[in-house]
């Protein structure tokens, strides 16, 4: 599991925990799942620009971005990769 997947993973646990405590597949919808809503995709941006150090653009919020734990990660590591860092 890569860095940027734990982040996300113990961010996604801590802010929307599942009611059984179990963990989220890394490519169960978040959204259909009904572990975040419209306003848990703000707090999920805001998150993503503080932890990450970029921008997340209005055309950028999308569920083909932000709607997995692996389309997340996914997203972070391209933005970052375009950015020149690291993952």
């Amino acid at each position: 599991m890569s860095t940027t997947e734990t982040l996300v993973r113990d961010f996604i646990a801590t802010t929307f925990p599942s009611e059984d405590g179990s963990d989220h597949p890394a490519d169960a919808s978040l959204l259909e799942g009904g572990v975040i809503d419209s306003i848990g995709v703000l707090t999920l941006v805001t998150w993503i620009e503080e932890a990450f150090g970029f921008t997340v653009e209005d055309e950028d919020v999308l569920p083909e971005n932000l709607d997995s734990i692996a389309s997340i990660v996914a997203y972070i590591d391209r933005k970052q990769y375009e950015a020149g860092q690291a993952a």
